[in-house]
């Protein structure tokens, strides 16, 4: 007896073997399915009070047999489904009701799901007579607005087209439509925001997510933003914008969704549950923790990723399987690396106190660093800024450095110094950190609290700043923040605007009388000599280093 998968429990033998007869059935490829085997299917639906559902191939046959509930089928499990960019599933959904309503939002989120050629819902009348059959099928591309096609109702046996030419039709309209893969990229990416305040400043995070997934490899493709009420609980978007968004990755052919808002590990399981296999979820912390482990050099920077991406893993453990284990492995899953996943909670906290003790001794040895330094009397100058203000271009244009200095962000992580000398023949040491971004991950807080500790010990601060972003007032405020969390009110500061060429004049009027700054662009070395009298002057004005405590 083959397999009758679902609800099999309080079934009789002869009411399971009637079910394993469904097998022997082969239905037409272009009609769906015949009227006699649409009596047959209603029949047993109808006495065993359940729906039913059959998962057929190209070719009619039956591959699948479900049993579900009176109300609900559950979600066939099938590992033959073909996967691709311009792929449909390659099998037909076929599935009974046992009251009137046709096609449910459920339905069309399982065929956005499993891209199935076309997925249908047969009614099942009174005393078991089969009703109209209602079909859908996805679209190539939106047509008014809609991800899927309904069919009109049709009468079993008698479909308003050719169904098997209709399936095919689809996939070469499909293949056709579907934009090509970037050479060199790791995947496409559909960005996502469910917000409960305005749409705009939804879309202004939207556009730095985007940023961030450019940084880690990713090819945006689509942005969806939803406004609601309060989010959902356990899928943070509703079932219907769910639907949406898996016909729209289909439809771009995108391999990761990334949420702008962090995922607890429930929605995380429940997303994964919810989407394919071969769908990678992840939020903007797991997005930023791939980026750091992608850019970290250093032994102590690999150390602290490390340490960073395990604390986020480590309440995610209790609920391993498929779609956790898609949270590692390229985006989103650098570091740890996936075999960490199948150690138990005491290995993974014995490895963070490991990595704890590593970085520890790492910081004292800086401390013993700093020391030297300080017991140099040179006043120290740390540069700080929202990520890709400019910081290490500006390091490199200052002291004539080689600091790896690229257009995107988070291109450097490990915290570099050099000497600066002025033309008045002073010396001080100058530091470039690592860029600030809102809304900074606990975790990389917490890992990177000794380089940040480094911050203590600077006599003044360069704010550095894009003034040709234009959220470039939200991001100073941001690095504000920031700085004054980590209790550096009192450190002097000198706001400075980078990219002084690209930003419009009045803004950059605007914010350099109400900030006090300087105007600067680091890749033009005759708009430095002011920047360089404002920091001698500020330098001259502080109070002389105090000699290290014995």
């Amino acid at each position: 007896m083959a397999k009758v998968f679902g609800e099999t429990q309080g079934l009789k033998t002869s009411q399971l073997r009637r079910l394993d007869n469904l097998y022997r059935r082969k239905l037409p490829p272009d009609q769906l399915m015949l009227p006699e085997q649409a009596l047959a299917l209603s029949r047993l639906s109808a006495e065993l009070g359940r729906q039913i559902g059959l998962v057929v191939s190209r070719r009619g046959e039956v591959v699948s047999v479900i049993a579900g509930g009176p109300e609900d089928l559950p979600p066939p499990d099938i590992s033959r489904l073909r996967r691709g960019r311009s792929r449909l599933a390659g099998y037909s959904l076929i599935h009974t009701r046992l009251s009137a309503g046709g096609l449910s939002p459920r339905d069309f989120t399982e065929l956005a799901r499993r891209r199935w050629d076309l997925l249908a819902v047969l009614e099942v009348g009174a005393e078991g007579l089969p009703g109209t059959i209602q079909a859908a099928h996805l679209l190539p591309q939106p047509l008014d607005g809609q991800d899927y096609r309904r069919l009109p109702a049709f009468a079993p046996g008698h479909p308003p087209e050719d169904l098997e030419r209709l399936v095919r039709s689809l996939e070469e309209e499909l293949a056709r439509l579907t934009p090509p893969q970037a050479l060199g990229s790791q995947g496409a990416a559909v960005l996502l925001s469910v917000t409960t305040g305005p749409r705009a400043e939804a879309e202004e995070h939207l556009a730095e997510l985007s940023e961030l997934a450019r940084s880690a490899g990713l090819e945006p493709r689509a942005q969806v933003i939803q406004r609601r009420q309060r989010l959902d609980p356990r899928t943070v978007l509703g079932p219907g914008k769910l639907a949406e968004v898996l016909a729209l990755a289909f439809r771009t052919g995108a391999s990761v969704l990334i949420f702008d808002q962090e995922l607890s590990p429930s929605q995380a399981h429940t997303l994964a549950l919810a989407t394919t296999s071969d769908l990678k979820i992840i939020d903007r912390t797991q997005l930023i923790l791939d980026i750091f482990a992608q850019r970290a050099k250093s032994s102590e920077g690999k150390l602290q990723v490390e340490m960073a991406q395990m604390r986020y893993l480590m309440p995610r453990l209790g609920s391993r399987d498929d779609g956790l284990s898609r949270l590692t492995g390229g985006i989103g899953g650098r570091g740890p690396g996936e075999t960490r996943l199948e150690i138990d909670r005491r290995r993974v906290r014995e490895r963070l106190h490991r990595l704890e003790r590593e970085l520890a001794q790492m910081g004292r040895q800086r401390a013993r660093r700093r020391q030297r330094r300080q017991a140099g009397d040179l006043p120290i100058l740390s540069i700080v800024g929202y990520t890709n203000a400019g910081k290490s271009t500006l390091l490199n244009a200052l002291t004539n450095s080689k600091v790896i200095a690229e257009d995107r962000l988070f291109a450097t992580l490990d915290p570099t110094s050099r000497r600066l000398r002025f033309p008045q023949e002073r010396e001080v040491i100058i530091t470039d950190t690592v860029g600030f971004i809102r809304d900074l991950p606990a975790e990389l807080r917490l890992a990177f609290a000794a380089t940040l500790e480094e911050l203590n010990q600077a006599d003044l601060l360069l704010h550095l700043a894009d003034a040709a972003n234009p959220q470039v007032e939200a991001q100073i405020e941001a690095v504000e923040t920031l700085l004054d969390e980590l209790g550096l009110t009192q450190t002097p500061r000198l706001l400075v605007l980078n990219k002084m060429d690209l930003a419009p004049f009045d803004r950059r009027v605007k914010l350099t009388r109400r900030h006090d700054a300087v105007a600067i662009s680091a890749l033009d070395p005759r708009t430095l000599p002011p920047l360089l009298t404002r920091l001698e002057s500020m330098v001259e004005g502080l109070a002389p280093p105090q000699a290290p405590a014995e």
